[in-house]
């Protein structure tokens, strides 16, 4: 007997000294990379700027101003702008930061927006609409990121409402403070602004790019499991963030020594810290910023285990996605992995941009670039694929080919063509037009003599202009949207079912400036 308790307990000294070591190697591992990511950010990252550091007390905050109504968050919203106006004209104006940034009313990207009224949320009004919409952006864009979507459902006769996410459209440093509870009580509320102004038997539809594509199908499972909330009638996805890399997850403690109250820390706040060119986008990158979409694409995919589990997900409404097998971002896996794999019924569809292929560009293509599409090509799927690619490897022509769920293959011919030095779409570039005056590719893109930054293609050595010249390579618009145009014509038309035409409905009113 004695022996045997010897035993045990020689093996419980074994197993705590094993613990022991565990718990000093997960704190050694812990401190490693906090004090390794601060080093990094105090000693590697620019200076911060105002714009860095500026607190905004006036944003939407779940916590305080959740029981406001969408007109409500639009005069918060408004105060908000008054405020952030204000806290530009008290700025140094005189560095060369400031000069060429989006805050300097008199730069050429200023110039290029007119005052960036897109910035904030907007509404597409029409006399007598056919169906109502909200989109909702990606992180750290802001709601002109979906004027391109919103503005084709418009022309099909939809009332179309754009919502600025929290954090987003004013400062960066507004991304230190928000959360994903900001957001995700936001689209409540602004849903049940669109679906209150939508009559019974209209389509009600909703749609996102990136983490706002993440929020809108948050909402549509949400919308299952609640009677409270108005299903809607189709899911509009632009590169949607189901699934972000599992790094991610350290985002949680990377700024922990940002509490300590010395300006020099502050800089461990941001993953990045850019120059802020960009009128409708932040180039800087808070580590807040990953922490809270990684709190969202987290809880996106419980629930929608959830709703396998239940059986609810066989209710979803039609879900349509439009991905690059290439995305920088986000990836294209998880649409298709975690999605669509749950999805049934030929309604469901995902459109996905394959690579260049064409002669010495398809050349030097990493083999894995076209692995997704393979793979999707030859497994069973509940859902619809269509694959945009080059019609044959000597060309540079582009054709869809549609693969339905009983293995029907048809393909339609286009008039696109891949440009001739574009490798492939990103991530950025999915919701713009080529010829959007922003961020077009397109030749002559721009307004008023002003190129837009998707022109730029500019080469030298770093250090000779302001923006990093690796950045300007990343293609910021699509050359195929009008695919996108057309499939949002035929949605509309076979949701509202009238076969009225458009040029038989009433004119529309657009009214692009922000609600008041």
């Amino acid at each position: 007997m004695e022996q045997a308790s010897s035993l045990v307990f020689a093996a419980a000294m074994q197993v705590w000294h094993l613990v022991r070591r565990l718990i000093k190697l997960a704190i050694t591992a812990f401190v490693s990379i906090v004090v390794g990511f601060t080093l990094y950010a105090v000693l590697a990252l620019p200076d911060l700027k105002p714009w860095h550091s500026e607190r905004l007390d006036e944003e939407f905050n779940a916590l305080r101003d959740g029981n406001l109504d969408f007109d409500g968050y639009l005069k918060l919203e408004a105060r908000l702008f008054d405020a952030t106006r204000a806290k530009i004209a008290a700025w140094d104006h005189s560095g060369e930061s400031y000069i060429y940034s989006r805050f300097n009313p008199d730069s050429n990207v200023s110039r290029l927006v007119e005052g960036a009224p897109f910035n904030r949320s907007f509404r597409l009004t029409t006399p007598d609409p056919a169906g109502h919409a909200l989109l909702v952006h990606g992180l750290s864009d802001s709601p002109y990121s979906m004027k391109a979507l919103a503005e084709a459902l418009h022309a099909r006769g939809f009332e179309v409402t754009v919502l600025r996410l929290p954090g987003h459209g004013t400062l960066p440093s507004a991304m230190t403070q928000m959360s994903a509870a900001d957001w995700t009580a936001a689209v409540r509320i602004a849903a049940r602004d669109v679906a209150s102004r939508t009559p019974s038997g209209q389509p009600f539809y909703i749609g996102g790019y990136s983490t706002g594509g993440t929020l809108v199908l948050q909402y549509a499972l949400d919308a299952l499991a609640d009677p409270s909330l108005r299903k809607p009638d189709r899911i509009l996805l632009v590169s949607p963030a189901i699934e972000v890399p599992e790094v991610a997850v350290v985002a949680n403690v990377l700024d922990m020594l940002s509490i300590v109250p010395l300006p020099v820390l502050q800089k461990v706040r941001w993953q990045e810290i850019g120059v802020e060119y960009d009128p409708y986008k932040f180039n800087s990158f808070a580590i807040n910023a990953t922490r809270q979409v990684s709190r969202s694409t987290r809880a996106l995919q419980e629930s929608l285990a959830r709703a396998v589990e239940s059986g609810r997900i066989e209710h979803m409404p039609p879900v349509v996605t439009w991905q690059s097998v290439v995305d920088a971002t986000v990836g294209a896996q998880g649409v298709a992995d975690l999605l669509y794999a749950r999805l049934n019924g030929a309604a469901h569809r995902l459109v996905v941009f394959d690579v260049n292929r064409a002669g010495a560009v398809g050349s030097i293509q990493r083999p894995g670039a076209g692995a997704l599409i393979e793979r999707l090509s030859k497994s069973p799927r509940g859902y619809t694929l269509d694959v945009v690619a080059n019609t044959n490897t000597q060309g540079r022509s582009v054709s869809v080919r549609r693969l339905a769920p009983d293995d029907s293959v048809s393909v339609r011919d286009t008039s696109l063509q891949w440009p001739e030095t574009l490798v492939s779409l990103s991530h950025v570039a999915m919701p713009f037009p080529p010829d959007d005056p922003v961020y077009g590719l397109n030749p002559g893109s721009g307004r008023d003599g002003i190129p837009s930054i998707g022109s730029w293609l500019f080469r030298g050595e770093n250090g000779a202009v302001t923006v990093s010249l690796g950045s300007l390579v990343r293609p910021r618009s699509n050359p195929f949207w009008s695919l996108i145009d057309e499939d949002v014509a035929a949605l509309v038309e076979a949701d509202r079912g009238t076969g009225v035409s458009d040029k038989e409905r009433p004119a529309s009113v657009a009214s692009p400036l922000p609600i008041e």
